[in-house]
């Protein structure tokens, strides 16, 4: 019996551990810049008002939960503000992103799976080596590659390509590429395991059947990948429609996202009220793709049953 309800007190520990760890570094924080976003911007150290005194017992509570208000969110949602055009920008760069990833991601990751056992781990480790730099030094090494006298500029009109500098940084196509560029490895990971994982006898039966090397792809393949793909999608959606760094430095004028949006309402405008609204709504934003995906892979297990 002595065993046994240690074994069960293990089996919570084991259980509570990340739940505790969700609520310590996750939900207390949102809970946090939730309260914030329902506040009012003051000029006082915090720069945000009501707080809350529980010195003054019910009648405190009741006076702090009384003076919160939804006009942040009302002033974000707006159609006169540029938030709205910021999630919308940011959601079709980010889904963009996504799609030039899946398709460079891809087949980087069908060759790795493919290939001899032996070199697999090198490959990759080959994947994964830009993780050992820095993502701020990597992103600023594209500054020096796309500017008008960069490498890439000076390459092509050395070889008698161009006669003028092509104008790629400081416009979409720079941010693009920034993406694409630092999240591939967030795309090629799972697609590796995904094909990895593949029975290649399905292939050498569909091969005997006379199934040509196309269309066994397309109905073996690429179907059973689909996890892998899922996988890889989302991470690298969801950080991509919050990223800031990538636009500001590769990104222009008119390179409108929400990330770049929110840090310019926090530092320049010094609104921790709206800035936290446009935090908390991102938030919703990314949950819905999440969502999604748990209830397709939740369906496919009952189906699986």
């Amino acid at each position: 019996m002595a065993m046994a309800g240690e074994k069960g007190r293990g089996r919570w520990f084991v259980i509570a551990v990340p739940y505790l760890w969700l609520l310590a570094l996750f939900l207390a924080p949102f809970l946090i810049v939730f309260k914030i976003s329902l506040s009012q911007d003051v000029v006082a150290q915090p720069p945000y008002a009501p707080q809350l005194d529980l010195s003054n017992g019910l009648a405190g509570l009741t006076d702090f939960l009384s003076q919160l208000s939804l006009a942040n969110y009302g002033y974000v949602l707006d159609f006169s503000n540029e938030f709205l055009e910021a999630y919308g920008s940011s959601l079709v760069i980010a889904s963009i992103s996504t799609v030039l990833l899946l398709l460079v991601g891809y087949p980087i990751a069908y060759g790795m799976a493919r290939a001899p056992r032996s070199i697999q781990p090198t490959l990759l480790m080959l994947v994964i080596l830009p993780f050992w730099t820095s993502f701020l030094i990597r992103v600023y090494a594209w500054i020096g590659i796309l500017s008008p006298e960069g490498l890439l500029n000076q390459g092509l009109m050395a070889l008698g390509v161009i006669d003028t500098p092509l104008e790629i940084l400081n416009t979409n196509l720079a941010v693009y590429i920034g993406i694409v560029y630092s999240y591939l490895p967030f795309m090629v990971l799972p697609l590796y395991s995904a094909l990895e994982k593949l029975d290649l006898t399905l292939l050498e039966a569909a091969a005997d059947l006379g199934c040509p090397p196309t269309k066994a792809f397309w109905t073996i393949t690429f179907p059973l990948s689909i996890p892998g793909v899922a996988a890889g999608a989302l991470l690298c959606f969801i950080p991509a429609v919050g990223e800031f760094v990538i636009p500001d430095l590769l990104g222009g004028s008119d390179t409108l996202m929400i990330g770049k949006s929110l840090w310019t309402e926090f530092t320049v405008n010094r609104s921790w009220t709206v800035s936290s609204a446009v935090a908390v709504l991102l938030l919703l934003v990314l949950v819905i793709p999440i969502v999604i995906y748990q209830n397709i892979q939740q369906r496919e297990l009952e189906a699986g049953k």
